[in-house]
């Protein structure tokens, strides 16, 4: 092959390219139009979307999130729309296929972090917790400082900060200390054998009557329970007005004092532990029986 003939070759494959560009310049004009268009519809339609999601969660992350996903949706369908008009759909259709089988993949390495982040998507919609609230979770129990996409922070009342995955927080119970707005102090007591009963109750109930912090709207309540081995024990319930721990902690503290105090008026007895030594079961011997030796030092 001489010169000429490979400019001839080079001449005859350009012209045939420039053929084929100019029929596909209307179509290549209106796949921009297409882009154009498409674009501004898609920063509209995200504009929209950050809009309603608000209605909806509060969780900024979760909101930029779905405001991403709509806009890259959109922007997808308007790529996809102009190479179709460009008659490119075919390779762009065996590319997907090709990204999808690798997302299939990365799915299976990743789906830990897969199940951490739906479950942050369900905990935002559901919302069984806010930040500031008190809650425990599995063996931790504090104070919500953050909710991500991937998991929760706690602030337990010892000062640690524990991150718990989504995944941990979804599938387990809660107990949100905070829903109600108040927390139930159970004290347990145990009075002697000796004393009236009736009277215990009167004066148990009147010691913490009052005693701030305590709420109002809930009765407080005593309920014997058993005969132990050296009291009675009963069950005393007060409701605190807030879910705060240290508040929560207060009220106990101040509830124990009055009950002493009110105790040692009334000559009511919080018992030791008594131990009764029985010498004269079957098979032993009397007290009287047995020799006592006492050495001095």
């Amino acid at each position: 092959m001489n010169i000429t003939d490979a400019y001839n070759l080079i001449s005859q494959k350009l012209t045939s390219w420039l053929h084929e560009l100019i029929k596909l310049l209307p179509n290549i004009i209106l796949a921009a139009v297409i882009l154009a268009v498409g674009f501004f519809i898609a920063r509209w339609i995200r504009n929209l979307a950050a809009k309603l999601i608000k209605r909806f969660s509060q969780n900024t992350s979760l909101n930029n999130l779905f405001v991403s996903i709509v806009y890259l949706t959109f922007i997808g369908i308007t790529i996809f729309t102009a190479l179709t008009v460009l008659k490119l759909d075919k390779a762009v259709t065996t590319i997907l296929a090709g990204a999808g089988i690798i997302g299939l993949a990365l799915a299976f390495a990743f789906q830990d972090i897969a199940a951490n982040f739906i479950s942050g998507i369900f905990i935002s919609f559901r919302r069984p917790l806010h930040i500031g609230d008190i809650v425990k979770i599995n063996d931790y129990m504090g104070k919500v400082e953050d909710i991500n996409l991937r998991d929760t922070v706690l602030r337990t009342f010892q000062g640690q900060m524990v991150i718990i995955p989504n995944k941990d927080v979804f599938q387990n119970p809660i107990e949100n200390y905070s829903l109600l707005g108040k927390r139930r102090i159970d004290m347990s007591i145990g009075v002697s054998y000796g004393d009236d009963l009736e009277k215990v109750r009167k004066v148990t109930l009147a010691a913490v009557k009052g005693l701030p912090g305590i709420c109002e709207d809930e009765e407080i309540t005593l309920f014997y329970q058993e005969f132990g081995d050296s009291s009675i024990n009963f069950l005393l319930r007060i409701w605190v007005s807030t879910a705060e721990q240290a508040a929560f902690l207060n009220v106990g503290s101040e509830a124990i004092i009055s009950i002493k105090k009110a105790y040692d008026e009334n000559d009511i007895v919080i018992p030791f532990p008594i131990r009764t030594l029985d010498f004269g079961i079957k098979g032993g011997a009397t007290l009287s029986e047995m020799t006592v030796n006492t050495t001095n030092s």
